[in-house]
């Protein structure tokens, strides 16, 4: 295929050298003749392990050119690849910028063109950039709706500097982002020739993963030199600890817990967080990131709340009060503080949990709940119907197999709260939904 890729930059150059790699013609476009220079004599503006061999072998065999020439660029490509820079604007937002001027050139390039032309973003943008600025930008440029003769798809690139050969040539997955129905056929021929699933989705979806994977890799870095500072501090080699930390592929580094939703809570977590911030302040040592994980997680609660509160001083349903479903632990769950921020602001509060009978709490479990709802057992109720029973709002934390059919039945007129991602509800006919992340 023949493609154009606009900037020759860091992702610019490595796109441009292992796309022509894979078979395909390209032409490098950039606003510097140095860079334009550079590549058309074979040589890579950027240093990165093997990217000198790779744009020489393409220059050789004619499958690589450059060209500041907008329009050429376009008419002699069917698809452009837009790889500018995204910087950093004054208030910490994305500078689109150097994106819309190119968006605004190539539409301009593609309106005196006769064939159809498609457009695919490789740079970094904040997810709804497509759909709030750059789609319009380019219809309105190129004169022509998208569908007509022109497309649009993000592709956001996984290229760590240093290994971006390797990464490119042999990633975990390749990434598209489409409109509703576009199955992208262009770009999974483009990258035809590389092992590695290809997952389609909704734009925005693919604009967001980007920006997470970023904001991830900067928490688990984080997250490694604050605790291998404390760790340190008590004669622990943290780079073993977290060597260890890693070997378990179930939980630590899996998608276990990476999945949005309400607070965490029970006797672990909580407990054991501020056992560990303990450590900090025994040492005098700061770990900001660290000590911000429970007002964090209050926060969501406080969200939570908020979401009820929207809809006026109604009578509530919540369905989970244990701090995960299948349990009749009470402590330190954030239904049960949800549940006691609703009751301290007068909200007439009915709970069902199948798995909580206050009769039979014991120990410490009995001790907590007693301090916090010391009126609990007024409060639980024994099915899903008496619930819902007088109710205009339902919050769902979490809710038993068993009992999902008679929640289903019963709800009617409800805006329903949801919590636990439960898919039926979203499609459940005659009630308001309301996810909490989605």
């Amino acid at each position: 295929m023949r493609i154009s890729v606009f900037g020759i930059g860091y992702v610019g150059v490595v796109s441009c050298g292992c796309l022509a790699e894979l078979g395909h013609e390209v032409v490098g476009v950039d606003v510097s003749p140095a860079k334009i220079a550079m590549l058309r004599s074979g040589r890579s503006p950027i240093v990165e392990e093997a990217i000198d061999t790779l744009i020489a072998g393409a220059v050789q065999q004619g499958r690589l050119t450059a060209t500041g020439d907008v329009a050429a660029a376009v008419h002699g490509t069917e698809v452009s690849f837009i790889s500018v820079g995204t910087p950093s604007a004054a208030d910490g937002s994305v500078a689109l910028g150097y994106v819309e001027g190119v968006i605004k050139q190539i539409g301009a390039a593609i309106r005196s063109k006769t064939g159809a032309h498609t457009v695919v973003m490789r740079s970094t943008v904040p997810p709804g950039t497509a759909e709030d600025r750059i789609i319009p930008l380019l219809e309105d440029a190129s004169g022509r709706r998208l569908g007509d003769g022109v497309s649009y798809y993000s592709n956001p690139e996984f290229l760590r500097e240093g290994s971006s050969v390797r990464d490119f040539r042999a990633p975990p997955f390749t990434l598209i982002g489409a409109p509703a129905g576009d199955d992208a056929a262009i770009l999974r021929e483009i990258y035809a020739a590389i092992d590695a699933p290809v997952h389609v989705a909704p734009i925005r979806v693919a604009e967001s993963v980007k920006h997470i994977s970023n904001v991830f890799h900067a928490v688990k870095l984080t997250f490694a030199n604050e605790v291998g500072a404390i760790l340190a501090a008590h004669g622990v080699d943290a780079r073993e600890a977290l060597r260890l930390l890693c070997e378990d592929r179930v939980l630590n580094i899996s998608p276990a817990y990476l999945r949005p939703g309400f607070a965490f809570g029970g006797s672990c977590l909580p407990k054991d967080v501020r056992s560990f911030l303990s450590l900090a302040d025994q040492k005098n040592l700061s770990a900001p990131m660290l000590k911000n994980l429970l007002p964090a997680n209050t926060a969501i609660i406080d969200r939570t709340f908020q979401a009820v509160a929207r809809h006026g001083r109604q009578p509530v349903a919540l369905f989970g009060l244990a701090f995960k479903q299948g349990t009749d632990d009470l402590r330190e769950s954030p239904f049960v503080l949800l549940a006691e921020k609703l009751l301290g602001k007068g909200y007439d509060l009915r709970i069902y949990d199948r798995f909580v009978q206050v009769a039979t709490l014991m120990g410490s479990n009995r001790a907590y709940i007693d301090q916090e709802i010391p009126h609990l057992e007024r409060l639980m109720v024994v099915s899903p119907e008496a619930a819902l029973s007088g109710t205009k709002v339902a919050v769902i934390g979490h809710v038993a197999p068993e009992d999902r059919p008679a929640l289903m039945a019963a709800l009617k007129d409800h805006t329903v709260i949801d919590l636990a991602g439960i898919a039926d509800l979203r499609a459940h006919p005659g009630i308001t939904y309301e996810g909490l992340c989605w």
